[in-house]
């Protein structure tokens, strides 16, 4: 199945929809769902890239887990806004990559995270060195 979103020069940009499930009661988006909407938008980051996350766990018993996150909140998202999470590589470690996404409600900047992933071996529970066709589809996303 293809990546929904798009790629445009060093980012990928990912389309989210505000539904009511993702709101407060006073119709506005609730923090910990920012971290939600930046978790698909990296999926289908790396489908773009054409790694394949399912195959990976199946043969190879490896897969990516959060290792640490930094998000900054700098202003509101409310119910049925039109959103984009734009994602790209800030840093590319032996076995980790952190991921700098931006989310938007047209021109205005919402949330600004910083999400270090971790290549794991899930049957060792160890990290493991990034693959180095991963490297170099993670370079040509460093901004």
């Amino acid at each position: 199945m293809p990546a929904a979103g798009k790629i445009s020069g060093k980012k990928f940009f990912y389309p989210i929809r505000v539904y009511y499930e993702d709101t407060d009661a006073g119709g506005i988006v609730y923090y910990a769902n920012y971290l939600k909407f930046a978790e698909r938008a990296r999926s289908e980051f790396l489908r773009a890239l054409e790694i394949n996350q399912q195959k990976n766990l199946i043969e190879n018993q490896t897969g990516f887990i959060v290792r640490s996150c930094q998000i900054d909140y700098l202003s509101s998202a409310f119910l049925d806004d039109a959103l984009t999470v734009a994602c790209n590589i800030a840093e590319i470690g032996g076995a980790s990559a952190i991921i700098h996404q931006e989310i938007f409600r047209d021109d205005t900047l919402l949330a600004r995270l910083d999400i270090k992933v971790v290549y794991m071996n899930i049957a060792t529970h160890r990290p493991t060195r990034l693959p180095p066709e991963f490297i170099e589809k993670f370079t040509k996303f460093i901004n």
